[in-house]
């Protein structure tokens, strides 16, 4: 299952690499596919939302769950 995550301020390829990197920690997470342009992850695998979303802010960006 994928889902969408909103990510705030992703500027660079070092932003990505930050964010990709946490949320591929997440427990059910398969992979994570990054968008600069869109601002936003694609995550694949069953993660629970709030898991993702901590991950994102551990991270220090804010980020979204995209319905």
């Amino acid at each position: 299952m994928a889902t969408t995550v909103s990510v705030s301020d992703l500027t660079c390829d070092g932003c990505e690499r930050i964010v990709r990197d946490a949320l591929t920690d997440v427990s059910g997470v398969e992979s994570v596919e990054i968008s600069q342009e869109d601002g936003e992850a694609v995550v694949e695998g069953d993660a629970d939302h709030d898991r993702l979303l901590r991950a994102v802010d551990y991270a220090g960006y804010d980020g979204d769950i995209q319905e």
